[in-house]
């Protein structure tokens, strides 16, 4: 076997021309594969972790049962009280995928810095629960001012638009008004602690992040409509959801949860949306690198049908050929390979370095162009590759041997 690899490593470096060629077809297929694969990957892994933390919904959210359906026409009735929200939070904390349980309570009302009103959204959050869940997404979230406090109660993170639009600056006051779950009318006064982009357009003009306690002071209760759950990870999303419908059931509390893909659907669009892009420019680049790489391989065996009919008539059976162009075309696939994951970790590099930025749509600020580095992936082309040149010379190595002698040597 030693012997078959260094004469098929000696053809090699004997036609440096067919090589060359050959080489850089495989390794141009490798490196743009791979780069697409990183790309995606990267995009599929960004819309996630957006989905989770960076909208905050975490992995899994608890409702009181019939909130969905009935919680916007009787909300007090469907909402979770102090005492279940100490004791859900306990039993949940209890799983060992578990990283915090979180109360959460959305209000809206009117905003007013004393000359102008607008409408507004907000969510109430416990801040330094809001931070754990952000996560990266926190540190890259930039603020002017400062953070959201769990001492300071009425502090408040303003969007962009918004504060914009009411002339508030840090520190600025302002009044908040909403209707109880009474249906009574309160106002409380706040001061703007931070003003921070949302990162998307639909609600960087009416949206502002409260502290937990701020939000159940101005609806005039003590109440949560939601708890929400972060996780290790992602993929324990359906273990846990059912681990902890089973706690919550033994101990006879009526809930619902839902996972952050039925919550999420601007992650379910995209995702489907980039999933066709994504199917049809891979089938297209896969099919322009099969097709490349075939018909260079397969021209560089036809170019050499004398030096076949050479060896057959030197004694070397059809299937001693077969052998010799399998291993050559093998070496020429894991050769290209290798100079392709090269190129592949240099433009990766490159990318790395320079960080270069889009603004998607729907996005209110630009994002980072990452491509992922895919070991594993790397690893899977080589095979693929090695397997793709073997096959593209061995087919048309077959035909020549299967020639006459005489005609093999004379073809031109």
């Amino acid at each position: 076997m030693n012997q078959w690899i260094k004469v098929a490593f000696r053809n090699i470096i004997k036609n440096k021309r067919r090589s060359f060629v050959t080489l850089m077809a495989i390794a141009m297929g490798f490196t743009a594969i791979n780069l697409f694969s990183g790309y995606t990957h990267n995009t599929y892994e960004g819309l996630r972790a957006s989905a989770i933390r960076g909208s905050g919904i975490g992995h899994l959210t608890i409702y009181k049962k019939g909130w969905n359906k009935f919680g916007k026409s009787d909300p007090d009735k469907y909402m979770i009280d102090k005492d279940e929200i100490g004791k859900i939070v306990k039993i949940i904390e209890e799983n060992d995928s578990v990283i915090l349980a979180t109360p959460r309570l959305d209000i809206s009302g009117i905003v007013s810095n004393g000359r102008n009103s607008t409408i507004f959204m907000a969510q109430g959050v416990i801040p330094s629960d809001d931070k754990t869940i952000l996560g990266a997404f926190f540190a890259a979230q930039p603020v002017t001012g400062e953070t959201l406090n769990d001492k300071k109660e009425y502090g408040v993170q303003m969007a962009t638009d918004l504060a914009e639009y009411l002339g508030l600056k840090p520190k600025d006051d302002a009044v908040v008004m909403a209707a109880t779950l009474d249906g009574q009318l309160n106002a409380l006064d706040i001061q703007v602690s931070g003003i921070y982009d949302t990162g998307i357009d639909a609600i960087n003009d009416k949206f502002i992040k409260v502290p937990f306690k701020f939000a159940q002071s101005l609806y005039d209760s003590e109440k949560a409509d939601r708890i929400v759950v972060l996780l290790d990870h992602w993929k324990n999303t359906s273990i846990a959801q059912s681990q902890i419908m089973e706690q919550l059931k033994n101990a006879g509390i009526k809930f619902e949860i839902k996972t952050w893909e039925e919550l999420s659907i601007f992650y379910s669009n995209v995702k489907n949306m980039f999933d066709m892009i994504f199917l049809f420019i891979f089938s297209i680049v896969l099919v322009i690198v099969i097709m490349s790489t075939v018909n260079t391989m397969g021209m560089s065996v036809i170019e050499r049908t004398r030096e076949i009919g050479t060896l057959r008539a030197l004694g070397l059976k059809r299937r001693g050929v077969n052998m010799l162009f399998a291993i050559e075309g093998a070496m020429i696939g894991f050769l290209g390979s290798i100079i392709g994951a090269i190129f592949h970790i240099a433009i990766w590099f490159v990318i790395y370095i320079l960080s270069p930025t889009y603004t998607p749509p729907g996005s209110s600020s630009p994002v980072p162009l990452h491509v992922d580095l895919l070991p594993g992936n790397i690893l899977f082309m080589v095979i693929c590759m090695i397997f793709l040149s073997l096959i593209a010379a061995i087919f048309p190595a077959r035909r020549a041997a299967n020639q006459n002698v005489v005609d093999a040597l004379g073809h031109v």
